[in-house]
């Protein structure tokens, strides 16, 4: 042991501090669940190796890439193979293989970090705090016990919001709600995207998540594409401002994460918004981006805005688009026709190199996967189709896995998500087709994070705490706030709203009827014997592609209202027989030319709540949320619009920032 050198083992978790050495850094709190702590100095260390030593990278008082790159010259080609790997903690039961169940697998779990080396993971874990906290803690002890004991990064997707599509978001009601990303753009309010940035930031500390795979930076430019619900719409100036406001939230200020912070991974790099008829390369017959010819700047560059606004704050990772962009060009030069991950010029040429970008480059899951005959023509007539037959390898679909890895780490990609091959990069290394040099600027890039987030001192989390921290009263308030400012109102025929309190009779769809009894009202059964109706409809979609995972899951296809579509019947029946209010929760810009005719009001909704909701049909709280999009008034001109071109929908029935407000004398309306 070294003099001044003292050895402590402390046998269960632990938080220390003391007062800093003169002229040090200020002694963080540690945790621990096994590794011993060294006390020089008068400060504490983990001895996260267990040799007795405090080396370079145990060192809290030096900097994170110092720290970084003192731990990769002690790591074998294996292990950094492995920390290249973004890989699913496992759970029990038949999903557990992606993710999906209440509690962690620890054998399963135990086997990717012990032998694959695997020390980043997305959790797609639900429960309470409390057992979010444990389970996650449970997994940092598994990896603490590693060799150099080296803490897992966990990430996860979006958590605050209505939605739950596997793959796309994780909604979970134990957390604070907020309306869906375009919601929150219809606030044009970017210090209430930092205030959601920031209390989303707190939950997920709470439980031990200290990643998120958000925000998406993508523009809605193609009307029918379904990933929009996780936009800040179409225009790239409003979208900018909420993407930096956003990021700032997650990684607790303007300079990049820190301790504190949850780091935020901006996605999808680039022109994902652009899909080829609105269908998504989540899947293979969706696998292209449309770009024709430029209008002003290119429109490239108009797609790449928002990103700006995640630079500017030191975003601590991005995310590659999953498409093919056809017709596109930078700097002259046709882009190279396949998916970003693999893509040169677009990850080193243009983000590394003319953007200047020096954090992760995690690619989005599955690209290297092999596609096979179930992922290019989706499952048989009759079966259902798996996550198993899931592969996203656009342009390489035909290249060995080993090339994938390979080509993709060319282009300058650093982490791979959804996958835990870590011995593709072996062989490829010891084949010669990569240098483990190149393989050290990666795993260098992955744990400088994990030290500007503390994880090398303290990856544990209290359960207790986040018990009371997540969705706490303040925090759900908060997002309640959020929800009612996202509604847009687009139609107030004679100052319908707001409505009266006390005694009304309502007919209600898709609002729950105890709701409207906390507001005095009466809900009756039939709309002839009501005062007014108030609707809940959902945006028109169709669903083409039944055979495909993604595809049976997504929203594509026309975005008009017809009989088929569930409720419009209901509606058109009611409006005729009573005064309706219409609320369309608006995942993609519907078509609401028939609704504007027959409702005498009209809301835009994004994933509120019916408190929310009734506080502003109510008037205890007036509308404020404007349109983050053009709304069509036809498919027609859904159909002449350019995939790649932001407001170019010919004369739309509502406009980008379109809004109306309550008159300013409140009149109590009976509805008849």
């Amino acid at each position: 042991m070294k003099p001044l050198c003292r050895l402590m083992l402390i046998p269960s978790l632990a938080f220390f501090t003391a007062a800093p050495a003169l002229g040090q850094a200020t002694q963080p709190p540690l945790g621990t669940r096994g590794v011993p702590i060294i006390e020089q100095g008068g400060l504490r260390f983990r001895d996260l190796d267990r040799n007795g030593r405090l080396d370079p990278y145990e060192d809290w008082r030096l900097a994170p890439e110092a720290r970084a790159r003192d731990l990769v010259a002690r790591m074998t080609l294996e292990e950094k193979a492995g920390a290249m790997m973004h890989g699913t903690a496992r759970t029990g039961g038949a999903t557990g293989g992606v993710g999906f169940g209440a509690g962690y697998d620890t054998t399963a779990n135990r086997v990717l970090i012990d032998s694959a080396h695997v020390t980043s993971m997305i959790t797609r874990l639900i429960g309470d705090a409390g057992t979010l906290a444990t389970q996650n803690n449970l997994l940092q002890e598994m990896a603490e016990r590693g060799r150099l004991g080296i803490p897992l990064l966990i990430s996860t997707d979006p958590r605050n919001h209505a939605q739950n599509v596997p793959g796309q978001s994780s909604g979970a009601p134990v957390f604070s709600r907020w309306p869906e990303a375009p919601g929150l753009a219809a606030t044009f309010d970017t210090a209430l995207v930092h205030r959601f940035g920031d209390i989303a930031r707190r939950e997920y500390r709470a439980v031990g998540i200290q990643m998120t795979l958000s925000p998406q930076a993508d523009l809605a430019t193609e009307p029918r594409w379904n990933r929009i619900s996780g936009t800040f719409g179409e225009d790239a100036d409003l979208a900018q401002g909420m993407v930096r406001a956003y990021v700032e939230g997650f990684q607790h200020g303007a300079h990049g994460v820190d301790a504190e912070g949850v780091a935020a991974v901006v996605k999808h790099w680039l022109g994902y918004g652009a899909q080829r008829e609105g269908l998504d390369s989540h899947n293979y017959y969706g696998r292209f981006a449309d770009f024709g010819p430029a209008r002003g700047a290119t429109n490239l560059e108009y797609h790449l805005r928002p990103y700006l606004g995640a630079f500017a704050t030191h975003v601590a990772g991005v995310m590659p688009t999953y498409s093919i962009l056809q017709g596109a060009t930078w700097e002259g030069r046709p882009v190279e026709q396949v998916a970003a991950g693999f893509n040169k010029q677009l990850l080193d040429d243009m983000l590394r190199t003319h953007y200047g970008f020096k954090g992760l480059l995690l690619s989005d899951w599955t690209i290297t996967n092999d596609c096979n005959t179930r992922c290019r023509e989706g499952a048989p007539v009759g079966e259902r189709p798996s996550f198993a037959d899931i592969g996203t390898p656009w342009g390489m679909e035909d290249a060995p896995m080993r090339a994938r890895f390979v080509k993709a780490v060319h282009a300058g990609m650093d982490q791979f998500g959804g996958t835990e091959r870590a011995d593709m990069l072996v062989d490829a290394v010891r084949a010669g087709e990569l240098k483990e040099v190149r393989l050290d600027s990666s795993v260098v890039r992955v744990l400088t994070l994990k030290f500007e987030l503390g994880l090398f001192e303290n990856p544990f989390v209290d359960p207790a705490a986040a018990a009371r921290t997540v969705g706490n009263a303040g925090f759900q308030a908060a997002g309640l706030d959020g929800q009612r400012r996202s509604l847009v109102l687009l139609e107030n025929e004679g100052a319908l709203l707001p409505l009266r309190a006390g005694a009304l009779r309502v007919y209600l769809r898709g609002v729950d009827s105890a709701a409207a009894l906390r507001e005095g009202w009466t809900v009756v059964s039939d709309p002839a014997r009501a005062e007014v109706a108030i609707v809940r409809l959902a945006a028109p979609y169709q669903v083409l592609h039944p055979q495909f995972v993604f595809g049976s899951r997504a929203h594509e296809g026309s975005l008009a209202f017809s009989d088929s579509t569930p409720g419009f019947a209901e509606f058109m029946k009611v409006s005729a027989q009573v005064p309706t209010v219409a609320v369309v929760s608006l995942d993609r810009p519907a078509i609401l030319t028939p609704l504007k005719a027959h409702a005498r009001a009209l809301l835009a909704s994004f994933g509120e709540s019916d408190q929310a909701l009734l506080d502003i049909l109510t008037g205890r709280a007036r509308p404020q949320g404007r349109l983050p999009f053009d709304l069509p008034a036809s498919m027609e001109a859904v159909l002449a619009q350019r995939s790649d071109l932001a407001h170019d929908i010919a004369q739309p029935l509502y406009r980008f920032g379109f809004g109306l407000r309550y008159p300013t004398a409140r009149a109590a309306v009976s509805g008849r």
